[in-house]
């Protein structure tokens, strides 16, 4: 057990006025630490002192910045298996997961961010007919890129390395200071990463880290009036919560939100690799993912065999202690969250649906663990098809032709990340852009960390990653002159 933390706030490690909670590592039910219970007041304190620090941060030339970013990756490369432990007990993420997917894409992700881009962007010349003072005119133009200001990250529990890093090192790399709300089931790695930080140079106030296990931070950190932007991953539900109240104060936002990802397979599909990557919803994270393919949308002349392999491949999956090298299938983050899945599958039960593989809890004395699950035969109007489970289960669902299986992919609330496997690449291309989605996997699962990331509908609002992330952590003003 690591024992009481403190809260983070303007350089300064401080108690939480509402005492500590106990945070449950998933795969033994015992305690990992105390995280604290931060008050309204002092999330407020965190935006304040983010406030103050902003001013001389963005002002800090952007190689500076970079540097901090640059050496806090080091530190954390450093402490990669202390780090990855860590993780590993709050998320209940197996041990390879932990160390590659948590920390090490976190690592990856401050280096990324530690590459200094031009902020200015020289626009062609144009010629303008009637300017204000008659006649014609040609006129320059510069875009450039301010950062927004103070930004408070909400961070959600499936990675809690990676999805802080993602928001954190290209906001701090554009200028702006950050007040990061960690997800209440696993926030000390968030900690640990504020020690980096710290290490690494960042100046007081730069970075805040504030927890809670109650709503109280988490709205906080959102209505604050420090606060000029919310990056949020997490439920829809939640995010339109947020949204509202962004609303009222005209605060930019970036939200990853829910998704319910579509796998198109068709009759020419490469099954071994349809199969082993739709297999990534059981294994990844105890499919515990937004991009999941957990709606699977088979042609009918492979759909008896694509239900039978992936049942296999489900039966093979070794469930149980995540520590262990041969598992493959680690617990769910939380007793509530097991239910909330097992209700999933007693509900496809109960539509129609036939379970093929798993729909029984697995024998273990102590953890939340679900046994992967696939449930064949669905209709369109079945809630396990429509709604975000966020668990280690997949519905099956078949098709005649490509107007069907299009119609049925976009018959969706969400549009984060759908799949398309098919041995005709022009046809899978095809597909592909007329799916309503915010990213299409074609016979692949695999992600370039440079493409923009973010979805359509109730997936979320703005792109990140790459290039893309500073854009959203910035502000664009344009310079006009005559030329």
């Amino acid at each position: 057990m690591t024992g009481e933390q403190r809260l983070f706030i303007g350089g300064a490690w401080v108690e939480p006025e509402h005492g500590h909670y106990e945070v449950i590592d998933p795969a033994t039910e015992e305690a990992v630490g105390l995280a604290p219970e931060a008050s309204r007041d002092q999330v407020h304190a965190a935006a304040a002192a983010a406030r103050e620090a902003f001013g001389a941060w963005s002002r800090t030339p952007a190689e500076e910045r970079a540097a901090v970013l640059g050496r806090a990756a080091g530190i954390i490369q450093r402490n990669v298996l202390p780090y990855a432990e860590l993780a590993r007990a709050e998320s209940g993420a197996t041990t390879g997961t932990a160390r590659a997917m948590q920390v090490g894409v976190a690592v990856a992700r401050f280096r990324r961010y530690a590459k200094v881009e031009p902020v200015e962007q020289p626009l062609p010349p144009q010629i303008n007919e009637a300017g204000p003072f008659g006649g014609a005119a040609v006129m320059g133009a510069l875009a450039v890129r301010h950062p927004v200001g103070v930004v408070t990250c909400i961070t959600s529990y499936n990675n809690p390395w990676a999805n802080p890093a993602g928001k954190v090192a290209p906001a701090l790399a554009m200028g702006n200071t950050v007040v990061v709300k960690p997800a209440p089931q696993d926030p000390l790695s968030v900690y640990r990463m504020a020690e980096a930080l710290e290490a690494a140079g960042a100046p007081p106030g730069v970075v805040n880290v504030v927890s809670g296990s109650r709503p109280e931070a988490g709205e906080a950190a959102v209505d604050c009036p420090d606060v000029d932007m919310v990056s949020f991953t997490g439920s829809t539900a939640v995010g339109q919560r947020i949204a509202e109240v962004c609303g009222r104060g005209m605060k930019r936002q970036l939200m990853e939100l829910g998704g319910k990802g579509a796998a198109v397979v068709f009759d020419d599909a490469d099954l071994d690799s349809a199969v082993s990557g739709i297999g990534t919803t059981f294994s990844f994270y105890s499919g515990q993912v937004c991009t999941a393919p957990t709606r699977v949308i088979v042609q009918r002349g492979v759909y008896d065999r694509l239900v039978g392999r992936l049942a296999a491949y489900a039966g093979h999956l070794t469930v149980g202690d995540p520590r262990e090298q041969g598992t493959v299938v680690g617990p769910v983050i939380s007793a509530a969250h097991r239910d909330r899945v097992e209700a999933y599958v007693e509900l496809g039960r109960k539509e129609g649906a036939r379970v093929v593989a798993g729909g029984e809890r697995p024998a273990a004395e102590r953890g939340f663990y679900v046994a992967p699950t696939l449930l064949a035969d669905c209709t369109p109007d079945m809630r396990v098809v429509r709604e975000e489970i966020f668990g280690p289960v997949v519905a099956v669902l078949p098709f005649d032709d490509e107007e069907e299986a299009v119609a049925l992919a976009n018959d969706s609330d969400y549009g984060l990340i759908d799949y398309v496997w098919s041995g005709d690449v022009a046809r899978a291309f095809r597909v592909a852009r007329r799916l309503r989605a915010g990213g299409v996997g074609v016979n692949t699962v695999g992600r370039n960390m440079e493409a923009p990331f973010g979805g359509f509908r109730k997936s979320g609002v703005g792109r990140d990653v790459g290039s893309y992330a500073l854009h959203a952590y910035s502000e664009v003003q344009a310079i006009v002159w005559p030329g």
